[in-house]
């Protein structure tokens, strides 16, 4: 009976091992700028990093958790989409974009369709919007470069009246011609940017 037990206990083991390696490994930390700390860890078994930035904003939780998600304001995805088009909408649970976002030459512009699914913890108030690529929905435009391999999470928890505490992770696999050398060099750049953008946004 103990040798069942204890064979049993070494498979959960070696299971939540391998799921750790594909779900990706400890997340390592990188910098703090802005009061934002930022971090990497390896996606998958794959050479590229994602990424994970974390900070406590002095704001309204109501607006905040609004403006992520909201298909009326386009600022949480970042300046550099090109252009955005809503395919879907319900209201506080679930949008489907299209996005074109601009690269820096020499590299191609970059398309993604992309499913997000909103919820709310009606426990604690926290609220999750996640994205994930949706395929099979529009054709692919020869022009462009599709994103296929792509997620990106925000956690927006409150934690006392007038302080949310914000966390955003995420990966894109860029495709095409990017080198991973230079994805993973300025990979924390996108919680940066998106992370400074909610921070002034409070701050108004």
């Amino acid at each position: 009976m103990k040798y069942v037990q204890l064979t049993g206990l070494l498979t959960l083991f070696v299971l939540l091992t391998a799921t750790n390696e594909i779900l990706g490994q400890e997340w390592n930390f990188v910098k703090k700028k802005d009061q934002i700390m930022l971090y990497t860890r390896t996606e998958g078994t794959g050479p590229l990093k994602s990424f994970k930035g974390v900070t406590d904003i002095n704001g309204d939780f109501k607006e905040i958790s609004t403006m992520i998600g909201n298909p009326k304001d386009l600022r949480w995805w970042g300046d550099n989409v090109h252009s955005i088009r809503v395919l879907d909408y319900e209201k506080d649970r679930h949008i489907q974009y299209y996005l074109v976002y601009d690269a820096p030459w020499p590299f191609t512009d970059r398309d993604l369709v992309t499913d997000v699914q909103i919820t709310t913890d009606t426990l604690t108030g926290t609220r999750t919007v996640y994205s994930r690529p949706l395929p099979n929905i529009l054709p692919e435009n020869p022009e462009l470069v599709r994103v296929t391999s792509y997620w990106q999470k925000w956690t927006i928890q409150p934690v006392k009246k007038g302080v949310v505490h914000l966390t955003l992770e995420g990966f894109i696999d860029p495709a095409g011609n990017v080198p991973d050398w230079l994805y993973n060099m300025v990979v924390v750049d996108t919680p940066l940017r998106l992370m400074r953008e909610v921070q002034k946004r409070a701050k108004e």
